[in-house]
């Protein structure tokens, strides 16, 4: 069997670049807290956008119930406020999250029958969720991050 080929590049611009990129990579709490504003700065948007793209509007009876306890007009998700209020971000030098310690925060996201024996259809009002806007933000920030 013939020996292996071995060879040696002697750059010392190149092997400081790879240092650098190394040294980047190993606590990358700077990048993820940067994602983590993103993301929440996203969450914000959908709120006030109510829905990228736009969420389905409240039914007659929704829009009735709320008349009556005078949340009406109002934005959809935001009757007093509360399921916006409760998103937080949080982040390490693995990961960035945001999220809501809200029981009733799952149905509006992904939809689902709810209510006395789960008569009530609720619509999938995704609200945590990036724009290609913020994901094409989020993959700039981190070429910068590499880059710098």
């Amino acid at each position: 069997m013939p020996e292996p080929i071995e060879i040696k590049i002697d750059d010392k611009e190149i092997q400081q670049y790879l240092q650098k990129l190394i040294s980047k990579t190993e606590n990358l709490r700077p990048i993820m807290k940067n994602i983590a504003g993103i993301m929440m700065d996203s969450i914000e948007s959908n709120f006030e956008a109510e829905g990228r793209p736009k969420w389905e509007g409240l039914k007659p009876a929704t829009i009735k119930q709320r008349s009556k306890k005078g949340y009406y007009p109002g934005k959809i998700l935001q009757m007093r406020g509360e399921l916006a209020a409760s998103i937080t971000n949080s982040y390490d030098s693995d990961s960035a999250v945001v999220g809501t310690n809200k029981v009733y925060a799952a149905i509006h996201q992904f939809g689902g029958k709810a209510g006395r024996n789960k008569t009530v259809e609720i619509p999938a009002r995704p609200y945590l969720k990036l724009g290609d806007n913020e994901k094409n933000e989020i993959l700039k920030r981190i070429e910068d991050y590499l880059a710098d």
